[in-house]
């Protein structure tokens, strides 16, 4: 199976997904946030639990944030569509039944770096591949550079702030926009 195929079985058996968490998602009239962009993405960044723009559309990033993002991945050099996206959920019960789905999507695509946008996503992503001996505040270890071995290669995770910090305290824009520099020095 391809990755253009896997992706989509990954979507459909989410769209599938039965029990509390979609009944809600119907009542609400949201939709399961996934991912979207490159599935030959070098970089993979993995958000917070999706905002209300992003349980609307389906999209991830979609907002505020979103723009924030945009903004850090264009002074990478980048464009949205050479990454991948994608979101984590907070709640237990979220972790519990997506989790899976976000680490078939890190498998279907074998990134060479994960950025994590946010403690939430730190903490998921460092346990699940080994790191969790090195967690730690997101302000204590973001912009640092983490290495954990992949049945494809090395791979790095890199914890960031979330972009929306860059929305309440103008300051940390410039911080994040920084920390983001280091993701390109994974990629040699």
């Amino acid at each position: 199976m391809d990755k253009k195929e896997a992706m989509r079985a990954i979507r459909d058996q989410v769209i599938t997904v039965g029990g509390e968490l979609m009944a809600e998602r119907v009542r609400n009239g949201t939709f399961p946030v996934l991912g979207e962009g490159s599935h030959e993405a070098r970089i993979l960044f993995v958000g917070e639990a999706p905002g209300k723009n992003e349980a609307e559309t389906g999209r991830p990033f979609c907002g505020a944030a979103g723009r924030v993002l945009d903004e850090l991945i264009a002074s990478l050099g980048l464009k949205r569509e050479d990454v991948y996206i994608t979101n984590g959920d907070p709640l237990p019960s979220e972790i519990e039944l997506y989790a899976p789905f976000l680490d078939h999507q890190i498998d279907v695509i074998r990134p060479k770096v994960i950025a994590t946008l946010g403690r939430f996503s730190m903490d998921y992503v460092m346990r699940r591949y080994g790191l969790e001996h090195q967690v730690e505040s997101i302000s204590r270890i973001h912009g640092k550079v983490f290495k954990t071995q992949m049945e494809w290669g090395s791979m790095y995770v890199v914890p960031l702030f979330h972009p929306a910090v860059a929305l309440y305290r103008a300051s940390q824009k410039a911080e994040l926009l920084e920390d983001a520099k280091v993701l390109l020095g994974c990629l040699v």
